[in-house]
């Protein structure tokens, strides 16, 4: 069954076979299979045989378009829930709770954990009692990183105010010994609770308030790039972060 379009393209264009071989660098006969064998050619010679012609190579032959695989699923990924709103608190609660060696949270507010689980603070001084490093940052009420987040949310001035009460909440566990709370004026995309290795990363999407965006649980195995990435991303902030005042 020969190549119909290809033949027609060829022919408007006044191209033979041995000249279309030569601008492809292969040889005449090939050619010749490709326009009245409909055989195949490789990708690179498809591409090159398609240039000359001024004609899409898919279009010559649609053979060449194969979906691509999918990537396999990061072992790294515990799981992924399609909005903060459908993981109880007591997830939260009790990847901190399980914490040996640090504890790391960064957000703006996140009173929604002080809010449902209001021995949160006690749970934190109970870690760091027993040897666990604590490390909470908390946006900047004065950022105006914070106040456009909360215009992309519509929340006006609300975030603020939330900021204030995370800060509130927060504030008896200045001085305690293994944790430390600062201030941020970052641009946050992710909002991140790590407990040792794992992470729960609760995506910010523009317009969309936390509660409603995306969660993807992720477990550190040394296959994999996605939880230091995100730890990563933790120090780089912690780093620019500034110490909480007392009052």
């Amino acid at each position: 069954m020969p190549n119909e379009r290809l033949k027609v393209v060829m022919a408007s264009g006044g191209w033979t076979c041995a000249a279309l071989a030569d601008k492809a660098g292969v040889d005449t006969k090939s050619v010749e299979r490709w326009a009245n064998q409909n055989r195949t050619p490789r990708l690179g010679t498809a591409r090159l045989a398609a240039e000359a012609l001024g004609e899409d190579m898919f279009a010559l032959w649609p053979s060449l378009r194969q979906p691509r695989a999918a990537r396999t699923i990061s072992p790294e990924l515990v799981a992924l829930h399609e909005q903060r709103a459908d993981l109880p608190v007591s997830v939260f609660v009790d990847l901190l709770g399980k914490a040996v060696e640090r504890i790391d949270v960064l957000v703006y507010a996140a009173v929604f954990l002080h809010e449902a689980y209001p021995r949160l603070n006690d749970l934190l001084r109970e870690r760091a009692a027993e040897g666990c490093a604590v490390r909470i940052a908390l946006g900047d009420p004065d950022s105006a990183n914070v106040r456009q987040r909360g215009e992309e949310e519509r929340f006006g001035h609300g975030i603020e105010s939330r900021c204030h009460l995370a800060l509130m909440h927060y504030r008896p566990l200045l001085g305690t010994p293994g944790i430390e709370i600062r201030t941020h004026g970052t641009t946050l995309y992710n909002s991140l609770y790590r407990a040792d290795g794992e992470v729960l990363v609760n995506a910010h999407v523009w317009g969309v308030n936390a509660f409603a965006a995306p969660v993807w649980h992720l477990r550190q195995t040394g296959a994999g790039t996605l939880f230091d990435t995100y730890a990563a991303s933790f120090d780089a902030v912690w780093n620019a972060a500034l110490p909480a005042e007392e009052s």
